[in-house]
């Protein structure tokens, strides 16, 4: 089995159960190995354990907020490196740059994208063929 038929994994992290749902399927759909957490203490354990190419991260969730989530990630040897792409109800500028400040790699406003948006993002995150996604 060669890199190409590997599925890549996704940590999909959020609280909201029946979105997470919708995103997992959708992900799935797109030929990803994915994996929910409802809060950022799972999120943290499954990171290292399950070793995902990508994690979607919502900003606010019970425990531990997305943002020290992220922090901690980036701060610990086995998971600086994963992609992290934040998918939150969070639009204030403020929010953003402190996720950019702890080094996320996108930042995604929920009510300002569709799920084919975000789709497009993690394949474009994952190195992915596909439509290269264009800064508005």
């Amino acid at each position: 089995m060669n890199d190409d038929d590997v599925k890549k994994k996704i940590l999909l992290v959020e609280d909201d159960e029946a979105l997470a749902n919708v995103y997992k399927s959708r992900l799935e759909i797109e030929g990803f190995e994915t994996k929910w957490v409802g809060n950022g203490e799972d999120a943290l354990s499954t990171a290292v354990s399950f070793k995902p190419e990508l994690i979607l991260l919502d900003a606010m969730m019970p425990k531990i907020s997305g943002f020290d989530v992220l922090d901690i990630l980036r701060n610990t040897p086995e998971t600086a490196n994963i992609h992290v792409v934040m998918l939150t109800a969070l639009s204030q500028p403020k929010d953003k740059e402190r996720a950019e400040s702890l080094g996320v790699d996108d930042y995604l406003v929920k009510s300002q994208v569709v799920i084919g948006d975000v789709i497009e993002r993690v394949r474009y995150h994952l190195g992915l063929k596909g439509d290269t996604p264009t800064q508005q």
